[in-house]
């Protein structure tokens, strides 16, 4: 009609990204998400990796990752699967937060030994939250001092019954040792799934979301995806959060190649020009300059994000650091393997913050430690954390060159101990007063040379030489300083106790009366600590 398109705001990039809503008659039967919950150590591993035993089709698949691990099992039905593994540690909390969005099903975890702990709680919020269905799997029942029955009794304080207490939540014993349950879980699984009725359709463009991202040698940004729509091909140009790319490659969860993944399936995209975020949005665009223009946007959306936090929190900063005294900050570059683990641990440190000691993340980010890392740290006096990365060999001779110190770690815990060790040797000593004892004067001696000298009697506790003193007049203190001189008859003594009398001089101080009272005492440096410290600023 002889009309210019022109766009009323900068996000119209973004419209019409995901399509139009699908015609009920093109939805698809679709295999469930199944999310795997529960506290550390509790089995949530060991019980996927005997499914996986006891999947027919594909045998042995492959280890599993120790972050968000995704794969299909078939089980011996015909009926296709697909588990997303989370992390138990606290730490992990975000992405736990992401499997329960992205899932159809949660199983919880329980060791039958153990009883329901604190990240069974969270886990349980969390599939609550994203109004999920949940099977309870009864973990490690082959343990002597398993009680099955007491975590069914637990789960009723979380609104949790069961179906033998009359309730509609399925609980199945099982035994990721002996491999006993394992058919059962099965089976609800897919009872759970029948009943959900999951479909989507497979004949349109891909749309999913993003489990895991990390940096590969040789095979550059790779990014975990979980198609929740739609088909992904070799050759779709597709946008992941802030990133952009055109699918070079499709690996499947056994690590085979792929031509293409529908929806419920997992798959590792390879062709991306950066690093998304775990937890950001797949989408299949029609072209590349489409691709581009909503990358460069929402780039942008996060540069500006991050350029208003930093300014605020500078002025903030320099307010708190005039009102407490300037906080003491130990500046750390942090790089890791997948970004659901730097994100859990950026969480963690946050959370050591105090008022008087705080750890300032200079600079994080997924892979190797290369030169420019060292140079950041070496330019603040900050140190370098590698999880499960290490520093290539050039980044290693500068750090050996400019003594920088580089700290590789593979356990989330032994990371956290280790900074919060940092910060603990950063805080300053605390001095703590300890009364030692009271002397009475009772008469002033005035000897040439020396000045006036107190002949006192020890009333209380014990006078020691060189001990901190107050003197006090009407329980007044007038002066407070050190002992020059403490005699007993013409010999200096080191300690005078109750009931002996002795001589005193004061530290360039001679306004001493009969009757003053002279109380002693000493400080002593006692170390804080982080927990101390974040008591003290919550009491405050």
């Amino acid at each position: 009609f002889g009309h210019k398109v022109r766009r009323v705001a900068e996000s119209d990039v973004e419209l019409g990204m995901l399509g139009t809503d699908d015609k009920v008659e093109d939805l698809r039967p679709r295999c469930p998400v199944v999310t795997v919950m529960g506290h550390v150590d509790h089995g949530k591993t060991s019980l996927l990796d005997a499914i996986r035993q006891a999947d027919v089709a594909s045998g042995e698949a492959g280890g599993i990752t120790q972050h968000i691990g995704a794969y299909q099992i078939e089980v011996p039905s015909g009926d296709k699967i697909t588990f997303i593994d989370t992390p138990g540690h606290e730490a992990f909390t975000e992405m736990r937060a992401r499997g329960a969005n992205v899932t159809d099903i949660v199983i919880l975890v329980v060791a039958a030994d153990d009883g329901i702990m604190a990240q069974t709680v969270e886990a349980i919020r969390h599939a609550r939250a994203a109004k999920v269905p949940v099977i309870v799997a009864v973990n490690k029942i082959d343990k002597p001092d398993a009680d099955p029955q007491r975590v069914r009794t637990e789960l009723l304080q979380h609104e949790i019954v069961v179906e033998d207490m009359g309730g509609d939540v399925q609980a199945i014993d099982v035994s990721a040792l002996t491999k006993q349950g394992l058919d059962t879980l099965l089976e609800a699984i897919a009872l759970q799934a029948e009943v959900l009725e999951l479909k989507a359709n497979p004949d349109r463009a891909a749309t999913g979301v993003v489990i895991e991202a990390k940096v590969e040698r040789g095979r550059g940004s790779v990014a975990t995806v979980l198609v929740q729509r739609g088909t992904v091909r070799t050759g779709d140009v597709f946008v992941a959060g802030a990133e952009w790319g055109r699918v070079r490659a499709l690996v499947n969860d056994r690590g085979e190649p792929s031509e293409s993944a529908g929806p419920s399936e997992p798959i590792e995209v390879l062709g991306l020009q950066g690093t998304p975020t775990a937890g950001d949005d797949f989408v299949v665009v029609e072209n590349e300059s489409r691709a581009r223009e909503i990358a460069d946007y929402r780039q942008r959306l996060l540069r500006e994000k991050s350029a208003t936090a930093g300014a605020r929190g500078t002025v903030e900063q320099m307010l708190s650091a005039i009102q407490s005294g300037e906080a003491d900050e130990l500046p750390l570059v942090i790089k890791t393997d997948v970004h659901g683990s730097l994100e859990a641990i950026r969480a963690t440190l946050e959370k050591l913050e105090t008022s008087v000691v705080k750890p300032r993340i200079l600079h994080s980010a997924v892979g190797g430690i290369s030169e420019s890392d060292v140079s950041l740290a070496g330019a603040s006096g900050g140190i370098i954390v590698g999880f499960n990365v290490r520093a290539n060999p050039q980044a290693r001779e500068m750090a050996r060159r400019d003594g920088m110190e580089i700290r590789y770690y593979s356990i989330i815990y032994d990371l956290i101990d280790d900074v919060k060790a940092l910060l603990t040797g950063m805080l300053a000593p605390e001095l703590k007063e300890e009364f030692l004892g009271y002397a009475q004067i009772r008469q002033v001696f005035n000897i040439t040379k020396v000045g006036k000298v107190a002949g006192c009697m020890v009333t209380d506790g014990v006078i020691k030489r060189g001990c901190k003193v107050r003197l006090l007049r009407d329980n007044v203190v007038i002066h407070e300083g050190s002992l020059k001189t403490l005699k007993r008859f013409k010999d200096e003594v080191r300690e005078v106790r109750e009931g002996y009398e002795c001589g005193m001089a004061f530290e360039n101080y001679d306004d001493i009366r009969e009757g003053d009272q002279i109380e002693c005492f000493e400080l002593k440096e006692v170390a804080r600590t982080l927990e101390q410290v974040q008591q003290e600023a919550s009491a405050g």
